[in-house]
């Protein structure tokens, strides 16, 4: 991460699922396995995040705010699907509301799959949408 100047930011948005992928989306933040040692801060705001974690499918009620909070975020930024239903709709893909994942509404650079996903596997996931991000940044800083 040489070329942040502050800690990059993650945004987490809960889609339509079970919620079996938040339990473990939390307990990447508690001390046993501290995403936070990569310097990664959990923001409720979009317009700080640099980072859009997504759990969940999409369905027709929530499409208009995942592209919202994706869109309010500034560039660079990096997508990531955590959990099968994120993925690719999971067991809720054949439900007359579910559209599919993430990729139907938004790009995503990273899937982490699982059901649920384990956090070990979220933070893999995490480093590599570090390692994304910080290409970008010098990319653009080359521009």
């Amino acid at each position: 991460m040489a070329y942040f100047k502050k800690s990059p930011w993650l945004i987490h948005y809960d889609g339509s699922s079970c919620n079996g992928c938040d339990i473990e989306v939390l307990a990447c933040l508690t001390p046993l396995y501290d995403v936070e040692r990569f310097g990664i801060i959990n923001t409720g705001n979009p317009k700080h995040a640099d980072i859009f974690l997504v759990t969940g499918s999409v369905n027709q009620q929530n499409v208009d705010i995942i592209r919202n909070i994706y869109n309010q975020m500034p560039e660079p930024k990096v997508v990531i699907a955590a959990g099968i239903c994120a993925c690719s709709g999971g067991i809720f893909a054949e439900c007359y509301n579910v559209m599919g994942g993430i990729d139907k509404v938004i790009p995503v650079d990273v899937y982490v799959q699982g059901c649920a996903v384990r956090p070990e596997a979220i933070i893999d996931g995490v480093v590599k949408a570090l390692a994304i991000l910080e290409e970008r940044y010098a990319s653009a800083k080359a521009a």
